[in-house]
C-alpha cells in the first residue's frame, strides 16, 4: 500500500490520471529525513517560510528571517530555526497555543537561484529566541514559477503595530494582493475529529506575473481571490489537503517595504477543462508593516512567465 499520499492527494492525482504513477514516485521522493543537499540549502537561507494551524482549525502561513545560517540541522531529523519570535505573528501564536507536538509545515526558498527545499514536521521545543522542529516527511520541489530576487539590505527598525482587518480587508492590503508577483500558502490535511488537530500542515509557493491573483469584491463586502494553479510536480499536497479541510491562510510579502499581510480564507478548488485554480473567500487578515527586517532587489520573472521572443 502506497503511504506517501493521503486520500485528497490521491483523489487528485487519479483525475489527472497520475496515481499509479504518483504511487511509484512517492515513496523515492518523500523521507522521513533530510538529504545533505537539503540541510546544506536550508543552512544558507535568508528567509523561512513556516505553516501552523490553530486551535479553530485554520491554518497560517508566515515569514522567518535572519542571517544564512539562522536556519541549521544539527541532524538529519532534526531543524532548529534561531530568530526573535513576533508576538503578533498569527503562525507562531498558534505554535505557541498548541505546544510541543504541534504539526508544522516548512519551506526553504532561495530566491536568487529559485532552489527549495520542503520538511514537514512537529515542534520539539519553542521559545523567545527560537524553535526546533522535528522530521516527519522530507522532500523536493522544482524551481518553476519562482522570481529571482536578491536579499540587499537588513533593516533593524523594530516592527511597526500589527492592524487586524476583516473580511473587506482595506486599500494597502488590497494593493498589496493585487501588484503581488508571490505569495505562500498553508493547508492542513484532514482534521482529527473532535479538537481540529490535523494529521499534518504544509506551506507551498505561488507565483506569477504580477497581478496573477485576481480580486473579486463581493455582494457582502468580503474579498474574493481567484489564483492560477500552474502545472507542477503532481503532487498536489496543497489542494489535496484543501479538499479534505477547504481552509487556507494566506502570505504575502511586500520584499521592497517588508510588510507582511496575512490573510485567512475558505477555499474552493475550480477546475475548468484542465486548467486548475483556488478561489478563496477571506475571512480575516493582519497586516504586520515592517516585520520582514530583509530589503530585496526588483524580481526577475521566472523563465515562464517571461514574453515570448
Amino acid at each position: 500500500m502506497d503511504k506517501s499520499w493521503h486520500p485528497g492527494e490521491q483523489t487528485l492525482q487519479a483525475r489527472v490520471g497520475m496515481r499509479e504513477r504518483m504511487a511509484e514516485i512517492g515513496p523515492q521522493v518523500i523521507r522521513d529525513h533530510m538529504p545533505d543537499q537539503h540541510r546544506e540549502l536550508f543552512g544558507k537561507l535568508p528567509t523561512m517560510l513556516l505553516g501552523a494551524l490553530d486551535a479553530a482549525g485554520q491554518p497560517w502561513a508566515t515569514m522567518l528571517a535572519g542571517p544564512p545560517g539562522f536556519v541549521a540541522t544539527p541532524d538529519a531529523r532534526t531543524m532548529t530555526i534561531t530568530t526573535a519570535l513576533d508576538g503578533q505573528d498569527p503562525a507562531l501564536a498558534a505554535l505557541r497555543a498548541r505546544g510541543p507536538g504541534a504539526p508544522v509545515g516548512l519551506l526553504g526558498l532561495e530566491p536568487h537561484t529559485r532552489r527549495r527545499n520542503r520538511m514537514n514536521g512537529r515542534l520539539a521545543a519553542m521559545s523567545e529566541g527560537g524553535l526546533e522542529v522535528a522530521v516527519v516527511q522530507s522532500f523536493g520541489n522544482c524551481p518553476k514559477y519562482i522570481q529571482a530576487r536578491d536579499p540587499l539590505r537588513w533593516d533593524d527598525t523594530p516592527p511597526a503595530l500589527a492592524q487586524p482587518l476583516d473580511a473587506a480587508l482595506d486599500a494597502g492590503a488590497l494593493a498589496l494582493i493585487e501588484a503581488a508577483d508571490t505569495l505562500f500558502i498553508a493547508s492542513a490535511s484532514a482534521p482529527v475529529p473532535g479538537d481540529g488537530r490535523a494529521e499534518g500542515v504544509d506551506v507551498s509557493h505561488r507565483g506569477g506575473p504580477p497581478g496573477f491573483v485576481a480580486v473579486q469584491r463581493r455582494l457582502d463586502g468580503g474579498v474574493e481571490l481567484l489564483i492560477p494553479d500552474f502545472p507542477g510536480n503532481r503532487f498536489f499536497m496543497t489542494l489535496g489537503n484543501l479538499l479534505r479541510h477547504p481552509r487556507a491562510g494566506l502570505l504575502v510579502p511586500d520584499y521592497a517595504g517588508g510588510e507582511l499581510l496575512h490573510l485567512a480564507a475558505d477555499a474552493e478548488i475550480v477546475w475548468r477543462d484542465d486548467a486548475r485554480g483556488l478561489r478563496l473567500r477571506v475571512t480575516a487578515g493582519l497586516r504586520r508593516p515592517g516585520a520582514l527586517p530583509w530589503r530585496w532587489s526588483a524580481a526577475q520573472l521566472a523563465p515562464q512567465f517571461e514574453p515570448a521572443p
